[in-house]
Formats: C-alpha cells, structure tokens, sequence
C-alpha cells in the first residue's frame, strides 16, 4: 500500500517537472507580450547586467584601453537632444531603433513606422560615435544613456539567413551568394537559392572578427565588457524595454516602439521556424555553430541547452 502511494507521488512529481521545463519554455518566448510593474523590470536589468558582467570576469573580457575600436564605434549611435547612445545590432529590431532615434534628433512629431526603411539606413542626420574624436567618445560615452538589444544567437542567425539570402538585395542574393555557391557547389553557376546549410558552412570558414554584422556575434559588435550599457534589451521583451529606454531617456510621450518590419507578409522569425532550419543541419554543424555563439549565449543568457533539446527530440 505504500509503496502504491510512493509510487503515484513520484509519477506526481515528475509530471510537475516536466509541466514546468515546458512551462519556463513557453514564458520564456511569451514575455515580450507581458509589460511588467517597473520594479520587476529594473530587477530583470540587475539580473541581465550580473550575469553579463560575472561572465566577462570568468573569461577575461574585460580590459583597460585608452581608445575605442573604430568597428565598434561605428555600431554605436549617438542622439545628443535626449543624450543617447545605441549599439546597432543587426536582426534585433535595429532598423525602428534608427527610425525613433531620427525622429528624436529631427524634433519630428511623425510615427516611427511612417519613416522610409532604406532612408534610415542611408541619412547622415543620423551620427555614429566613430565619426567624433575618440576623447569625445569617452566623454559621451560617461554622460549618456547607453542602450543594447541582444537576442537569441540562433534565432538571429536564421533571421539573417531568410532576411540576406532569400530576398532580392543586389549584394547578399547576387554577390555574397556566387562567393557561397563557389565555395559549396561543383557547379557555381547554379541559379538554386543558397541554402541554410551552405550558408552556415560558408561563415564557418571565416574569423569571427571579420564576419558581417548581420551574423557577427552581439558581443564583438558592441563590446558589452568594455562598455558599461545603462539598459540591456531583450528582443524577446523588445515592447517593455523599448518602452522603457524611451521613458528614461525623457521621449515624447506619444513615441513607442514601432512593430513594423520590412518584409510584412512574412512571419517574423520564431522559435518554431529557427528550429525548423537547425533541422537542416548535421551534428557537426551544430557544435560549431554553438562554439561560434558560445559567448552570446552566456553572456546574454540564452539557453542554448533548452533549444538543442527541443532540436534533438524533433530530429530523432
């Protein structure tokens, strides 16, 4: 009789751990649609700046130096009207981030998803930290709100993927894809699209220094060792703290956070299409993509182990 009760309390317990990893991984993904009391937010930051900072003592990031890299420079945006400084992360919402921050040093009174997606990556209005001398860019980066958004290493590199190589941008579809297919196929002529996995071989033949910011790890772009961010986003809490970046830094109050993107008839890329593409991958393939975001993923506190569970029970 009691081993009968002992039994069904350990059937109990283990349902209770498995509703509850599936749980922490459903939260997880869904918390961008949850806007949090600001207590809660400002211990979430406390939490994320720990983790960041704790991680680049562990591994030796962090070191004096009398100036700052002109590559990360020239990621870092500057607003002087509300004093602030934004590193550009490429597939993590960079694009409306540019859009709010002409519209702040414009004193423009327009919405941000109004403004035109290619001027904003093409206008002088908007000033990048590598264009001041660099004992000015020590000055502003002491005195102004410093921002970065990160996001899930491998979300980001499938984004990148169907952003880059499956659209039409004279560059990445014409240029970049020849260099991929010459690289990858007997026949370089081909007219086939690139594929993920061709893609993911080709920039695992190169010097993560020297990658495209669209696929160069977050912490090379920015150098979150170095420079100490005020507020550190999440693309996964990208509404809240978008909102409040804007709040702290004295925006308009009628401004937010656009939640526009470029291509609009497609989805957004998620975890159900990220996943959907690691498929795609060997093994191999796998591992070396984890040793290449290695430090994206503890830094910024991915849970890369959780993600590759859910990749080896689809792939079994």
């Amino acid at each position: 009789m009691v081993d009968k009760v002992l039994q069904k309390v350990f059937i109990f317990l283990v349902l209770i751990f498995i509703l509850g990893i599936l749980l922490s991984g459903v939260f997880y993904k869904r918390q961008t649609k949850m806007m949090i009391p600001k207590e809660d937010w400002l211990m979430s930051q406390v939490y994320r700046k720990d983790t960041l900072n704790s991680t680049c003592l562990m591994n030796n990031l962090s070191h004096s130096q009398s100036k700052l890299k002109h590559t990360i420079a020239r990621q870092i945006f500057v607003e002087h009207n509300h004093k602030l400084i934004y590193c550009e992360v490429p597939k993590v919402g960079c694009s409306n981030w540019k859009r709010i921050i002409l519209l702040l040093t414009m004193n423009l009174s327009r919405k941000a998803n109004e403004v035109n997606h290619d001027l904003i990556h093409q206008t002088p209005l908007i000033k990048r930290l590598s264009s001041y001398p660099s004992d000015y860019q020590a000055k502003l980066l002491t005195s102004y709100t410093k921002v970065m958004f990160t996001r899930d290493p491998l979300e980001r590199l499938v984004s990148a993927y169907r952003d880059k190589l499956l659209h039409s941008e004279p560059y990445y579809s014409i240029t970049l894809a020849n260099e991929i297919k010459a690289m990858c196929r007997k026949n370089k002529n081909s007219t086939e699209k690139v594929t993920f996995q061709e893609f993911v071989n080709f920039i695992l033949t190169k010097n993560q220094e020297l990658l495209d910011i669209h696929w160069k790890p977050m912490f090379l772009l920015c150098d979150p060792c170095n420079i100490h961010y005020d507020i550190m986003g999440k693309f996964e809490t990208l509404e809240q703290d978008s909102e409040h970046v804007l709040r702290n830094i004295g925006a308009p109050e009628d401004m937010h956070y656009p939640n526009f993107k470029k291509y609009d008839s497609e989805k957004r890329t998620s975890d159900d299409i990220t996943l959907e593409y690691l498929r795609k991958l060997s093994a191999e393939q796998i591992q070396k993509i984890k040793k290449l975001y290695q430090m994206d993923f503890t830094l910024f506190n991915y849970p890369y182990d959780l993600k590759m569970n859910l990749y080896k029970t689809d792939t079994v």
